[in-house]
């Protein structure tokens, strides 16, 4: 520009520019979270405080209403968790001799009797068995047995192997005697075995204030 308005030295006036208006919208809605979350925070204290129902579970706060099994007892068995087990004066148990030593067979059997058993065969075990069972003992009994009658003889010989015959008839079940036997489990451990059996299992809980 020429004439009166000429424009001298090195500075130019310079145009302002605009803010950014995304910048504002993003503060807004971060402040606009924070309280949200604050508020969402004190409405779960206040039910925590004021014993509100457990809707709360994304939090972790307030309890679950669904019913939780409970474990049973290590000695316990589906028999004694159903109510299922028999007394022993509703068992026959025959008892037979696998071992070398004589006389095993009858004096077991007397203390099994003692004990409110009823006591079947007594004699030497069948070919199948005899000298050949390593272990204290054998119980044997049909595939009803497994979890009535067995856990029950059990109580009575707690080292004893288990097992079972499917083609097996009637009701009665087996003590083979075995080498490393040597007495029946003590006549104490075994009343406390059998309450054990006979006391009812707890099968379901929820949890404590629900």
């Amino acid at each position: 520009m020429g004439g009166k308005y000429r424009i001298t030295g090195d500075k130019y006036p310079r145009m302002r520019p605009h803010r950014r208006r995304g910048r504002l919208v993003v503060v807004v809605v971060a402040c606009g979270a924070v309280l949200g979350v604050a508020g969402w925070g004190t409405l779960q204290l206040i039910d925590v405080f004021t014993g509100g129902g457990g809707t709360a579970t994304a939090a972790g706060v307030g309890c679950s209403t669904k019913a939780t099994k409970a474990s049973p007892a290590a000695s316990a068995s589906p028999a004694a968790a159903a109510g299922a087990a028999p007394k022993p004066a509703q068992i026959t148990v025959n008892v037979f001799n696998a071992t070398t030593r004589s006389g095993l067979a009858k004096t077991t059997a007397d203390e099994l009797k003692k004990r409110g058993f009823k006591i079947g065969e007594v004699g030497n075990a069948t070919k199948q068995y005899d000298k050949k069972v390593t272990g204290t003992g054998i119980l044997l009994g049909p595939a009803a047995s497994l979890n009535t009658s067995l856990p029950v003889l059990a109580t009575q010989l707690t080292t004893a192997e288990r097992r079972t015959d499917a083609a097996r008839a009637g009701t009665a079940v087996d003590l083979i005697i075995g080498n490393q036997f040597k007495a029946l489990t003590s006549p104490t451990a075994s009343v406390e075995a059998l309450s054990a059996l006979a006391a009812p299992q707890p099968t379901a809980s929820t949890k404590k204030g629900c």
